[in-house]
């Protein structure tokens, strides 16, 4: 497997398209004062459409990304992109970083430099790292896996990426939303090569099967897991179980997809204001990465492949488990304004968790809103494993 080198270039006509479909967005109506009660709010929506056909430049965006090192390659039946970042440094120490939903590539723009070049940032030269940032299967410039793909094969992609790819025997991994599932993978699966894993948050895939002996902090947690589901998982269950009728009316409007992507930036900011946590660029960035390229549904899959995985792929997983994750050290970085605040003893039900960091501030998207404070903690944890 060889990899080509990587350049955004979107056609002038895709971008035209945009626009011209943003003049003629038809509004809904909104309930006086409620506010983002019933979802996004629409004035705060026409604000950021109108900035998006009026003030923002895609172009100026992709050519300050296109100054990040780009490469794709064909693996199995799917197109992987990824950014592939030296190290400055005598020993960069390769870790391959994982976003999740709804964000993108896009999640670790702030932080890769951080990692690859620590002495610009204050930081030791000694903990350098040489950063692999990969696209999720079906999410921007990588390829729709199809039918055969699955969340629980990209382990494997990631793995061969790392080692017969980019030549990396031991690495380390991170990841937050869909990546700390992913990162957790591959500690499980790839224990022999992974060094250790870093994540903002122990996947809610555990809470499927409850253990009999809760303690007072787990139940706690628990209960605020179900909670969440019920005031904000209807995205989940509707990106489980109907994903192409919801990728239909997303795919058309570009409105309409900066309403179902922002909202869920809204929901799990880690600030009380969402213009604080995220500027109106970085939002419309990723959003107009989702419409260029069209994988708003693709992005759906990784939900339905959850929902409806089977026994025998539970059962695996579970092995893995045993044999994996129990063996390689695990990190955590927490923040308070995430949608989960799980107790270590739960964590240590699944995890070798050898550090537990709970930080001052930040979100769901700790990459983009706290890119320092998570840049450290990384370095911390792996600074003994190199």
């Amino acid at each position: 497997m060889s990899s080509e080198a990587f350049t955004l270039s979107i056609p002038d006509e895709v971008i035209a398209d945009v626009q011209n479909r943003l003049k003629d967005t038809r509004w809904p109506d909104e309930l006086s004062g409620s506010g983002w009660d019933y979802g996004t709010n629409l004035g705060y929506l026409r604000e950021l459409v109108d900035y998006w056909q009026n003030g923002y430049d895609w172009r100026l965006h992709e050519a300050r990304l296109n100054t990040f090192p780009q490469f794709r390659v064909a693996m199995d039946n799917c197109t992987i992109h990824y950014i592939h970042v030296a190290g400055k440094g005598d020993r960069p120490f390769p870790i391959v970083l994982t976003h999740g939903w709804p964000d993108s590539f896009l999640r670790f723009e702030k932080i890769i430099p951080m990692l690859s070049d620590p002495t610009a940032y204050g930081g030791d030269a000694e903990d350098a790292f040489t950063v692999v940032v990969p696209s999720l299967p079906g999410f921007g410039f990588s390829g729709d896996p199809g039918p055969s793909g699955s969340i629980f094969t990209v382990q494997r992609l990631w793995n061969e990426l790392m080692t017969k790819v980019l030549g990396y025997e031991r690495y380390g991994a991170h990841g937050g939303d869909w990546g700390a599932i992913v990162t957790e993978h591959l500690g499980r699966s790839w224990p022999g090569h992974v060094a250790g894993i870093h994540l903002t948050e122990v996947s809610f895939i555990h809470s499927f099967q409850k253990p009999g002996d809760l303690s007072a902090a787990e139940q706690e947690y628990l209960n605020g897991l179900e909670q969440f589901q019920m005031k904000e998982g209807a995205y989940n269950m509707i990106q489980s179980t109907r994903p192409q009728t919801l990728a239909c009316g997303l795919n058309d409007s570009p409105a309409g997809l900066a309403a179902w992507i922002v909202e869920k930036f809204q929901s799990m900011k880690g600030s009380d204001d969402l213009s604080k946590s995220f500027s109106k660029d970085a939002l419309l960035t990723n959003i107009t990465l989702y419409w260029v390229t069209q994988t708003i549904f693709s992005s759906f899959l990784p939900y339905y492949d959850l929902m409806h995985a089977g026994a025998f792929t539970w059962i695996g997983e579970k092995i893995k488990e045993w044999v994996g994750s129990s063996g390689v050290p695990a990190g955590f970085a927490l923040f308070p304004k995430d949608n989960s605040h799980p107790p270590r003893e739960w964590a240590e039900r699944f995890f070798n968790v050898q550090r537990w960091t709970l930080l001052e501030r930040g979100g769901h998207f700790t990459a983009m809103e706290e890119p320092e404070l998570l840049a450290e903690d990384i370095r911390a944890f792996f600074r003994p494993l190199r």
